[in-house]
């Protein structure tokens, strides 16, 4: 155990935490708020974001279409949002990063980095991700034009983006911090990592660097973060899973399963993605609460924070309610409720549908299109019921494969892309100097993050308690100390890396 984990486990690590809170991957409008842009999960359709008003303005850079090809001269406008309200004259700028789906202006008015930006006297800047939002660099999301979008691609649109910026703002003296969360924390540390020239620092939250194709790791940690609520809470799930996916080998069940769980249309299974589908998007109702257990996100306009790990436990372990298959569609019908949904549609070949449209009106050009294109191309995720140690069934590694081949035509075969982006960036590997990498215990992606220190410049920040990005929202009575401290230990570094 490092120093620092030492510190942040050890700090009132004995306050269990009282209560827990969520949503994910898709279910989450942190979806939507790119500096914390959660990943896509193309089974969940709760997207729920409420309009935030602001009073940022949204501006516009000229970007580079091809940042690898100098006799391409395309260029495209990609959205950015300032805020100078903090800024001293040889003060720092930081750069917050956009991910997997619109940059959200509340960001450019809460969270904890603004905190810093108060005492530092930073410019705050955040640039969104090409090909999410309102950055369209292509004029339609077609396979053939979605090749312009990726890591690579989007390191060198911050670094375009910084080198213009510094020239026209006259910054180009001053020291540049990067800030990102989740996919976009990822961006921050590789940002920092390929171009140390043009970034001072970086602050990669809840960065999952390492790429994978099968990733069941992901299931074993929701299966922890629920026992750490009661341990008969995975047991009660996986049952309930089991009891399921039994009955879905019966065809009389399936017009019980269609009124239990609020199906859209009667419950047709004809292959084996129609089932997986329908198991992976009741999982989400689980996976969702647990990645974003108890963050303040609030002021993004995210809808069902409520809905936490303490919540989904206590209607597992109602009995009242029936057996433990029942409780689960207990689950499923809270989730409904809380997001305004009249049914849900379990259809996989309405999914395949939705998301092979390639208009930039088309229902998953929110994001999820483009990030699953991603996942195929770059990264993998795959989060499988793969590993025997998790509480669901029924989606394995082939489930997810098969999609890329479904949507966009692509190899089902991710290994050697996987390899290539590992062998870009390092994976856990990474070699720098003034990255830190907070993350939190009940968050799954902490899996695929750096949580020990790799060298006193490149330290981990392990926050027991507390899920994906917990330490960019903005604090509240309730945090957890160790959440605070952990705040307070990323403000001291970048004070310290400030002064080098």
């Amino acid at each position: 155990m490092t120093e620092n984990q030492f510190h942040f486990k050890m700090a009132l690590g004995c306050n269990r935490f009282q209560k827990c809170l969520a949503i994910v991957i898709f279910v989450l409008a942190c979806v939507f708020c790119a500096p914390c842009a959660a990943h896509y999960r193309r089974s969940h359709r709760y997207e729920a974001l409420l309009q935030v008003k602001s009073g940022v303005q949204e501006q516009w850079f000229t970007q580079r279409l091809d940042h690898f090809s100098g006799a391409d001269t395309r260029v495209w406008k990609q959205r950015y949002f300032v805020n100078d309200s903090f800024y001293r004259p040889g003060g720092p700028v930081f750069l917050m990063i956009g991910g997997e789906g619109p940059a959200n202006p509340a960001w450019m008015q809460y969270g904890t980095w603004l905190l810093y930006a108060q005492k530092l006297g930073a410019l705050c800047l955040l640039l969104e991700h090409r090909f999410y939002g309102k950055s369209h660099p292509t004029e339609d999301l077609s396979t053939a034009n979605l090749r312009f979008l990726s890591s690579r691609q989007a390191l060198a649109d911050l670094a375009h983006f910084r080198a213009v910026t510094a020239a026209t703002r006259g910054l180009t003296n001053s020291k540049w911090v990067a800030f990102g969360g989740s996919y976009p924390g990822s961006l921050a540390a590789w940002f920092r990592l390929k171009y140390p020239h043009l970034v001072h620092a970086s602050v990669a939250t809840s960065a999952p660097v390492h790429a994978t194709v099968n990733f069941p790791e992901y299931l074993e940690v929701v299966w922890r973060s629920l026992a750490a609520e009661n341990p008969e809470c995975p047991l009660l799930v996986k049952k309930a899973s089991d009891t399921l996916v039994d009955r879905l080998n019966d065809p009389k069940t399936y017009d019980n399963i269609t009124k239990d769980f609020g199906l859209c249309s009667k419950l047709q299974i004809q292959s084996k993605m129609d089932s997986a589908y329908l198991l992976e998007s009741l999982a989400g109702n689980f996976m969702d609460v647990v990645q974003y257990n108890e963050d303040n996100r609030a002021f993004e306009g995210a809808v069902g924070t409520n809905i936490t790990i303490k919540v989904l436990c206590s209607v597992m372990l109602d009995s009242s309610l029936g057996e433990p298959y029942n409780r689960y569609a207990a689950v499923a019908r809270l989730m409904q409720k809380t997001f305004s949904q009249p049914c849900i549609n379990a259809q996989y070949k309405s999914y395949i549908q939705d998301m092979s449209n390639t208009s930039w009106s088309g229902p998953e050009a929110g994001g999820g299109r483009q990030w699953v294109y991603q996942t195929c191309t770059e990264f993998g995720f795959y989060q499988s019921t793969d590993s025997p140690n998790q509480p669901f069934n029924g989606f394995p590694l082939p489930y997810h494969l098969q999609q890329c081949g479904d949507i966009y035509n692509l190899s089902t075969l991710l290994d050697d892309a996987i390899q290539q982006t590992n062998e870009e960036y390092g994976g856990y590997d990474i070699r720098t100097t003034r990255i830190v990498f907070p993350n939190g215990s009940i968050d799954p992606w902490h899996a695929l993050g750096v949580t020990q220190d790799i060298t006193s410049d490149l330290p981990a920040v392990f926050i027991k308690g507390t899920a994906h990005c917990a330490n960019m929202y903005p604090a509240r009575v309730e945090d957890l100390p160790q959440l605070g401290l952990a705040r307070d230990h990323i403000f001291i570094l970048l004070q310290k890396w400030l002064a080098e």
